[in-house]
């Protein structure tokens, strides 16, 4: 077994859960790093009908900048929004019908916290994904884990390092294929296959 430090994501991408879910790696969040802004920690990207739609969780800016002391804005109804946005993208997709009741659950959270907000959504993904991949979290910030540390590995603003095969997405005849979406475009373009899928990434 080896060690691994994720970053909280919300809704993660699909190279995230390749990392997480290796049964090689034995996972510790990261909750006490200072907040980066413009990461994957409150934005999730999916494909909508014009391409890549990003879903940005707003958050009160407090003074707070541990990522446990991050609160979310309820100023705006984001969540219904998002909610929308996603139905929209993938209502005609395969599987979207199938997991609906599910992945609607998310929306229905109304946490505080940033943090708890990701880790309850992370728990319905796993259900939806039929894992239960234990994981804990770490009890101070340090600069140089002893984990193999991915806190800075996945970038919302870089092509993604990671290897995926293609697959049908909604719209690829469209505009093509997207690489390394929100774990959703996988769920409800692939749905009981998405595991078999996310433990052949490289």
């Amino acid at each position: 077994m080896q060690n691994v430090l994720l970053p909280v994501f919300y809704l993660p991408p699909i190279s995230w859960f390749s990392v997480f879910l290796d049964t090689e790696n034995e996972v510790l969040f990261e909750q006490f790093e200072n907040f980066p802004k413009q990461t994957y920690r409150n934005r999730a990207n999916i494909y909508g009908a014009n391409g890549k739609l990003s879903l940005i969780i707003p958050i009160n800016h407090n003074g707070k900048r541990e990522m446990k002391d991050i609160e979310i804005s309820y100023r705006e109804d984001w969540r219904n929004l998002h909610w929308k946005s996603i139905k929209t993208a993938y209502q005609s997709s395969p599987y979207f019908e199938y997991y609906e009741d599910k992945l609607r659950k998310i929306f229905d959270l109304k946490e505080k916290n940033l943090l708890d907000f990701n880790l309850k959504g992370l728990e319905i993904i796993q259900q939806i994904l039929k894992t239960e991949k234990a994981h804990s979290l770490n009890i101070e910030y340090i600069k140089d884990p002893v984990e193999i540390n991915f806190r800075e590995k996945f970038s919302a603003k870089l092509p993604s390092e990671f290897q995926m095969e293609d697959y049908y997405q909604t719209f690829t005849d469209k505009l093509g294929f997207l690489k390394d979406l929100s774990v959703l475009d996988l769920i409800c373009n692939k749905g009981p296959e998405s595991l078999t899928y996310i433990k052949n990434i490289k």
